[in-house]
């Protein structure tokens, strides 16, 4: 069941246009938060699952236009392989169970990733979730699984690569938009707001070419306990920022460097 909008002025203080158009959350400390309560690592991931759900809710309920969620590296494999097929039959459950809350609350469901790798029940109930929200025009939700910042820009060049030398396209018509146009993320706008959970502060190999100008938030909050108090705190912190995109026109000419 869908729940009413959440008018940004009145929750948060802030007009719609304060609001990132594109959130990119790395979700991280399902292992650590099942490892505080001497409970198995899956268990936190179960967990997480959960808070998934409250966050794409919200952040529909905002009208925020975009979510990434980092879920399922390529280095992920390297796990032991109890773990990975618990999270693939995690997915698989994920998918069946989310799609009632998918479409009541017109969420457009989207995949970026290799799909190369993925057990092909994953494949079909992620394919099925996409096929059956690909009409609604509320928030993009974006899961990245078996994602790889480098893979998918080594995609990206190969295929620009196969097109130039095919004849489709020049060389001297690559420029900007064609790259971000060859990537998993074409046609979504580039995330405003990267977060990340558990107090780590790296990017980890997560959309580098589209966080260039992201504004970044660590949170301390392991991403089992992640709350939509916690992504307030983040869009809060997003909205107080100055984002000059290497302009200084903004700024006093006494705080010009």
């Amino acid at each position: 069941m869908s729940e009413p909008p959440l008018d940004p002025k009145s929750h948060l203080g802030l007009p719609p246009e304060k609001l990132p158009r594109h959130i990119a959350i790395i979700m991280d400390g399902n292992g650590r938060w099942a490892k505080q309560r001497n409970l198995p690592r899956i268990l936190g991931h179960e967990q997480g699952a959960k808070t998934v759900r409250a966050i794409v809710t919200h952040c529909a309920r905002l009208g925020i236009e975009a979510l990434t969620l980092y879920s399922f590296s390529t280095q992920n494999w390297k796990r032991p392989k109890e773990e990975v097929d618990f999270l693939m039959g995690l997915y698989v459950k994920y998918l069946i169970a989310e799609r009632d809350t998918i479409m009541s609350n017109n969420v457009r469901f989207l995949h970026i990733g290799r799909r190369e790798g993925l057990p092909a029940s994953v494949l079909s109930e992620m394919d099925k979730t996409v096929a059956m929200s690909a009409a609604n025009t509320g928030l993009k939700l974006c899961l990245a699984l078996n994602y790889g910042s480098r893979d998918e820009i080594v995609d990206a060049v190969r295929r620009i690569a196969e097109d130039v030398r095919s004849g489709r396209i020049a060389s001297s018509q690559v420029d900007e938009s064609l790259v971000s146009g060859s990537l998993y993320t074409a046609g979504l706008p580039d995330p405003d707001l990267l977060v990340r959970t558990a107090n780590e502060r790296r990017v980890s190999n997560f959309l580098l070419w589209q966080i260039s100008y992201a504004e970044i938030h660590v949170c301390p909050t392991l991403w089992p306990d992640f709350t939509p108090a916690d992504l307030d705190a983040a869009i809060l912190d997003f909205a107080a920022r100055e984002r000059r995109f290497g302009d200084v026109q903004s700024l006093a000419p006494h705080e010009r460097r």
